[in-house]
């Protein structure tokens, strides 16, 4: 379920982005216009994952809190790396404009970005306080059953001759 739900979310903001975007500067020349979608659109996209990601950090605990900046550096480390790669290749000149054809956001870009990853952070945020609620009345919340990802039964004992590495069997 929380796969399907990013998935909406990010592709409702990257479409929602960029009709707000072309219905904003509809008295621009297409050429430009496109430009400036492309750049919101890429941006929206690549920061709205990054909300995914430290959403996903915890899978029932909330992630509004500095801890999910705690005990795994790569979380820190992989945020800085993809916003400094972002907005390098929305600002490089030649880079932005022959490469990924868009050009440098203004205001309203950058606005719509940091909405877009804000709503889908929160939506996330509260799928999991629902998960959370349902699995304290008894429920099962961690798609083991059901529609949306059904897993088939998968045989989990040694194969043969692996008792010469001393391995653990895992328990059923």
């Amino acid at each position: 379920l929380r796969i399907l739900l990013g998935t909406f979310l990010l592709t409702g903001c990257v479409v929602g982005s960029a009709v707000i975007v072309n219905t904003v500067y509809k008295d621009v020349e297409e050429f430009e216009r496109l430009y400036k979608i492309r750049a919101t659109a890429f941006n929206v996209l690549d920061f709205g994952a990054i909300s995914v990601m430290l959403s996903a950090r915890f899978a029932y605990n909330s992630s509004v809190t500095l801890k999910v900046f705690q005990g795994n550096p790569a979380v820190m480390w992989s945020c800085v790396i993809v916003a400094v790669l972002q907005v390098l290749l929305t600002y490089i000149p030649g880079l932005n404009t022959f490469v990924f054809s868009m050009k440098g956001m203004d205001g309203l870009g950058w606005g719509l970005t940091i909405a877009s990853m804000v709503f889908v952070f929160t939506a996330m945020e509260i799928e999991k306080a629902i998960r959370r609620s349902l699995k304290a009345s008894g429920a099962d919340t961690d798609d083991r059953e059901g529609v949306v990802d059904p897993l088939p039964p998968v045989d989990m004992s040694m194969p043969k001759g692996a008792s010469k590495l001393n391995l653990q069997e895992l328990a059923k």
